[in-house]
């Protein structure tokens, strides 16, 4: 599993207007994911709604995944 295959499982479910995920070691990776469907939730239903995104492969594939989800807005106001 490599960073671009989770980046790529992610955007085929969830829209999202930035996505970057890092993680060279192919188990351990770190994702920053920006989506308009996270307004009005709190972070854990956002990150539930990636993980569900990922799917199987949270429990085969991938080891450990830190992540930080922003909506739109919040994303716009750290960039300024």
């Amino acid at each position: 599993m490599t960073a671009d295959d989770i980046k790529q499982s992610i955007i085929v479910k969830l829209e999202c207007e930035f996505i970057e995920i890092l993680g060279e070691d192919g188990t351990h990776f770190e994702g920053t994911i920006v989506s308009r469907l996270f307004e009005g939730l709190n972070r854990v239903k956002q990150h539930q709604m990636v993980f569900n995104a990922l799917g199987d492969k949270m429990k085969s594939d991938i080891h450990a995944l830190s992540m930080k989800t922003y909506t739109l807005n919040e994303w716009n106001q750290l960039k300024t």
